[in-house]
């Protein structure tokens, strides 16, 4: 084995030749080319400077002793399958040149003797193309390590991503609570209020819970949104807070057996209702239907005699109810009316009092959830009540908390024990009872 002539060079070609004459010849031939040239004398010192040598092409001669050139061939495409592989051979060797194609996949083979330019331009080219296909098996392997890395990045990021979505999860969460709890804190107050003014009249206990419920399913019934609905409820709540301040014996009078200075005084408590609910910024526009509940249809009623569609809807919605439940309470009228005369009120008015639309879907609506349910019909002072009589609905104590069930059957002590209630209280107190002459369809 010889040793290289260059050490610089922008390849390494190993020949391997028995004839000393023609490894001499190769390497004179490549000494202007900068390539590095090993070369050896056969196959086994061949592979042994493969061994120990990086080496781009190997140009092997065909007869050699010992190890032939496609055997030779053959094991370096088994040990080192990246080397590029040519064969140098005569005429006569085209058997074993196939044989050498075959097993030893050589890419090119030149026929002896050679033509320098083709040996030259052969190898060069082989060079080339060894040095691109590593450069491919570069590339190739730095992408799959990259495509590795950006698995593992990806499989952190979504496993971080994970994390903070559970994360804000938990914190949106904490929110929805939260907001829930002020919403259920600030309807609680909202409550609170209303229960205070009712405090004022007892009489009038359960007045502004009911007027909200009935107040809600109407405006839900004439297709309000949602957060319009919850105005006009909140509004119905509330809608007696400019009342805290009115004489008691304003209070316990219906509206119309007041004086006209009563009048006068009492008809403000919308206004004062309305100031103090703006100073709350989630209640200014329930303030506003608030100051206007009392505006009717044709434009008589107070404080700003306001005309049909200029009365906002809310107030419209909150009117009717108010007043339903107001009839039946004698808070209108000389006397307390059952639910089917203080309906039959809400529809004779339509038009005058009330918006007429509005007014045929809420008798409409109370007539359609009653469906064939017995009607209440009677209301009762204690001193009228009969033993035997039976309560059509819950009667409350001027409090608020209940002093009878529905479907309770007076006896002498229940009679007894309301008028001293009513006597002691200095408040009407009204029973509604079943009048047991009408049928189930009355």
């Amino acid at each position: 084995m010889t040793q290289p002539d260059s050490s610089a060079g922008v390849g390494t070609v190993l020949f391997v030749d028995d004839e000393p004459n023609i490894l001499n010849a190769l390497k004179r031939l490549f000494r202007p080319t900068g390539l590095r040239v090993l070369t050896a004398p056969d196959g086994p010192a061949g592979l042994d400077v493969l061994a120990a040598e990086a080496v781009d092409v190997v140009v092997s001669d065909m007869r050699m002793p010992q190890m032939d050139g496609a055997t030779f061939l053959k094991a370096v495409r088994e040990r080192h399958p990246q080397i590029e592989r040519i064969l140098l051979t005569g005429f006569a060797d085209m058997d074993s040149t196939v044989s050498a194609v075959n097993e030893g996949g050589i890419s090119r083979y030149l026929n002896k003797p050679w033509q320098d330019q083709d040996i030259l331009t052969a190898v060069k080219d082989a060079v080339e193309r060894g040095r691109l296909q590593a450069e491919v098996a570069r590339l190739h392997a730095l992408t799959a390590e990259q495509n590795a890395q950006l698995k593992n990045m990806n499989a952190e990021l979504e496993t971080r991503v994970q994390a903070r979505t559970r994360d804000l999860q938990t914190a949106i969460g904490k929110i929805k609570d939260a907001n829930e709890s002020l919403k259920q804190n600030f309807l609680t107050t909202v409550r609170v209020f209303s229960e205070l003014v009712e405090m004022r009249s007892g009489h009038m206990a359960g007045h502004s819970r009911r007027v909200a419920q009935h107040a809600r399913e109407l405006a839900k019934a004439a297709g309000l949104d949602e957060a319009a609905t919850q105005n006009v409820m909140l509004a119905g709540l509330l809608h007696d807070i400019g009342k805290i301040g009115l004489p008691d014996e304003l209070l316990a009078k219906p509206y119309n057996s007041l004086k006209p200075e009563e009048r006068s005084v009492y008809i403000r408590h919308t206004e004062r209702g309305e100031a103090a609910l703006t100073a709350v910024s989630q209640l200014k526009a329930v303030g506003k239907l608030v100051r206007h509940h009392h505006e009717l249809w044709d434009g008589s009623g107070f404080p700003d005699q306001l005309v049909g569609l200029a009365i906002p809807i809310g107030a419209q919605i909150l009117a009717i109810a108010n007043d339903f439940d107001g009839l039946q309470q004698g808070q209108l009228t000389a006397r307390p009316l059952p639910p089917r005369e203080a309906l039959v009120y809400i529809s004779q008015n339509a038009g005058k009092r009330y918006n007429p639309e509005l007014a045929n879907t809420f008798v409409r609506m109370v007539s359609e959830r009653n469906g064939n349910r017995r009607e209440s019909g009677l209301s009762l002072r204690p001193g009228m009540l009969k033993q035997g009589m039976r309560l059509a609905q819950d009667l409350l104590h001027p409090d608020g908390y209940l002093l009878l069930p529905r479907g309770h059957v007076c006896d002498e002590d229940s009679i007894v024990q309301l008028r001293r209630l009513e006597a002691s209280s200095n408040r009407h107190i009204v029973v509604q009872i079943e009048d047991t002459q009408r049928g189930p369809d009355a």
